[in-house]
């Protein structure tokens, strides 16, 4: 299993996971964080730049936690069987080991209209 986590600043989990282009991703075995590593996307490849229809960088995740998110990324994660989660903690190991226990705080997207409706695209329907 593979959990990413938004962290612009490596050293804390931070919001706005469309445009984050700094996650650390953990590798779980047997329920435990066996490996991290830090990935960093050019600018074309945040959530917020890149196409929903592409192959991205985090596909091999299957958790995403961030700081905050909007709902359109929210849906085009589930699209891609990706769990997003949104949450208060700021230390990311400490996001991990209590998510894998069950006890992570978790929050719910919000609607992030950039100035316009906010509606799913058709093509992530």
């Amino acid at each position: 299993m593979k959990i990413a986590v938004t962290s612009q600043n490596r050293r804390t989990i931070t919001e706005h996971a469309g445009k984050c282009r700094k996650f650390w991703v953990y590798d779980i075995e047997d329920g435990q964080i066996a490996g991290k590593t830090l990935l960093e996307l050019p600018i074309e490849q945040s959530f917020h730049e890149s196409s929903p229809r592409e192959p991205h960088p985090l596909d091999a995740v299957q958790v995403l936690i961030a700081g905050s998110m909007g709902s359109g990324l929210s849906h085009r994660l589930a699209v891609k069987g990706i769990v997003a989660l949104i949450t208060s903690e700021t230390d990311p190991d400490r996001a991990v080991i209590t998510y894998l226990d069950g006890s992570l705080a978790i929050g719910s997207p919000k609607p992030h209209a950039h100035g316009k409706d906010e509606r799913p695209s058709p093509l992530l329907s």
